[in-house]
């Protein structure tokens, strides 16, 4: 889900023009196709010893597309082609893998594929700090290959992991740097050294005006993009106003499970933590920012504004700020359409059987909670749903995130909702008002449009009331008509970032000891 950026809103909806979204909308699941006949597809996938010293273990996946000459770029939410996976361990360089017949496959097993030309390619996913297999340093892939598949006739495909996903070319403007350095908490908890990662985009006075200091704006993107991807969509940024300017940062969230939301969790570690005591003291103390609560603004759009959120109120103190837009689900009485703490909730069904919507446009569903949650689980790591639940979950006895629904009949667990609670970012501020609420005073600001594409709209408005029956003075709008991906085209950025200069100019002019 996307930073909140025009360039990038347009290029969403480009997306969901271009995938066939409409296809979806109409009732038709994902990957149906009347022409499918069972077929014998064998793909048998080759370790190059040129790229591999020893054994190695990952997860294996291979995809098709009949329209992407890359494959590994996939899959597309709104309109997936055939893959699959299969976890491998200790692959001898030179030996071959087979594919299972039985393989985890979305949106069918790899015997019910269409007849037609493919694109196919392999990739072995063994970098664990990046959510897509594409972006990974050191992960494996084959060329891509075209093949035909025969329905109702055998197709064997051969493959070989020739190739490293290399890091990309980095071309940084004057007024633009990033921070790369090993952070002692994250590693600690992984016991691996990890890299914790921040894009800072100076004013374009920076270097001419060597005595002046910035405050900082705090930018988290959604679901997805990079540390580079943020970097070429921003060669430069001019946060504020005429009079105010702002160093700009963008953080991206990025994991091998997805989004980390900047939360202290049982799977990602300690990642609020890491950027308050190491990251932001280290920015603060490599360019000329103003270390002080009221020059530290937050903000960030659907994943980056439940993060944004959530790093306020968990360190009210710490930050100035936040101007919040289309969060993540911040009330769990409405997780994308299901109260959470409901008796016998289902994330699939309503409660006469019918299917649940994840994704809508116009009022029709495009993406289906059922089938989007199995797609997830061939991806195993790097999607969205299993990123909440390493955020929201314990670990289970196999170490990994503990499911919060069944993924057969979508009934939610309440032991495990129990402990999502925490997060719940709703419950967390009634539960804790009497601490909270002198610190987050005039701090708060959240946006979301009343048809957000991904069902966001009701849990804002459960904020927004219960932060009325608390006395709260935040801010919270929901905007008439706005989706997910069109919040900006009236100049909402506009007005966060007059809005941020404002309260930096007022506290700026108060006593920075008590600002807030």
């Amino acid at each position: 889900m996307p930073a909140p950026s025009k360039l990038l809103i347009r290029f969403f909806v480009l997306v969901l023009f271009l995938t066939g979204c409409q296809r979806s909308a109409m009732g038709q699941r994902a990957g149906d196709d009347p022409s499918t006949q069972d077929t014998a597809v064998t793909v048998t996938v080759r370790l190059s010893p040129d790229v591999a010293d020893g054994p190695l273990s990952g997860r294996l996946f291979v995809l098709f597309s009949k329209r992407q000459r890359t494959p590994i770029k996939g899959p597309n939410w709104f309109s997936p082609e055939p893959f699959a996976a299969a976890d491998v361990k200790q692959w001898e360089p030179g030996k071959t893998v087979t594919l299972p017949t039985d393989a985890l496959a979305y949106p069918k097993p790899l015997v019910q594929m269409a007849a037609g030309k493919y694109y196919v390619q392999a990739i072995l996913r063994l970098n664990q700090d990046f959510a897509h297999y594409k972006n990974g340093p050191k992960n494996l892939h084959s060329v891509p290959k075209v093949v035909k598949i025969d329905g109702g006739n055998a197709s064997s495909i051969e493959l070989s992991l020739a190739m490293q996903v290399d890091p990309p070319p980095v071309n940084l403007p004057p007024t633009a740097k990033i921070v790369s350095r090993r952070s002692a908490l994250l590693s600690d908890f992984h016991n691996r050294d990890v890299t914790d990662r921040a894009l800072v985009l100076l004013p374009p006075d920076y270097e001419d005006q060597p005595e002046k200091q910035y405050p900082v704006y705090y930018e988290i993107t959604g679901f997805g993009p990079t540390i580079e991807d943020m970097l070429e969509r921003h060669q430069e940024s001019v946060v504020g106003t005429d009079d105010v300017k702002f160093i700009h940062v963008f953080l991206t969230g990025q994991t091998q499970w997805g989004h980390h939301v900047y939360a202290n969790s049982a799977t990602n570690g300690p990642r609020g933590d890491a950027l308050v005591k190491e990251m932001i003291p280290e920015i603060e103390k490599q360019f000329r920012a103003i270390a002080h609560p009221y020059a530290r603004m937050l903000g960030g759009h659907s994943s980056g504004g439940w993060s944004s959120l959530w790093l306020q109120t968990q360190y009210p103190k710490f930050f100035g700020g936040v101007w919040s837009t289309s969060p993540d689900p911040v009330d769990f009485r409405d997780w994308q359409g299901t109260n959470l703490y409901e008796r016998n909730a289902n994330i699939f069904t309503d409660s006469v059987g019918n299917r649940k919507p994840l994704a809508i446009a116009d009022g029709k569903p495009i993406l289906w909670y059922d089938s989007f949650s199995k797609m997830d689980d061939v991806l195993e790591r790097g999607g969205q749903l299993r990123s909440f639940e390493a955020v929201f979950s314990p670990r289970g006895d196999d170490g990994l995130p503990a499911q919060c629904w069944n993924r057969g009949t979508g009934e939610v667990d309440p032991v495990i909702v129990e402990h999502w609670k925490q997060y719940d970012i709703s419950n967390h501020l009634q539960a804790n008002w009497a601490k909270l609420k002198d610190d987050l005073a005039g701090k708060l600001h959240i946006f979301t449009g009343s048809a957000d594409t991904f069902l966001l709209t009701k849990a804002v408005g459960l904020l927004k009331q219960r932060l009325e029956d608390l006395g709260s003075d935040a801010e919270v709008e929901i905007i008439d008509g706005r989706n997910h991906f069109n919040m900006f085209t009236d100049g909402l950025d506009d007005r966060i970032y007059q809005a941020m200069a404002e309260k930096f100019s007022q506290a700026a002019n108060a006593d920075a000891s008590t600002a807030r």
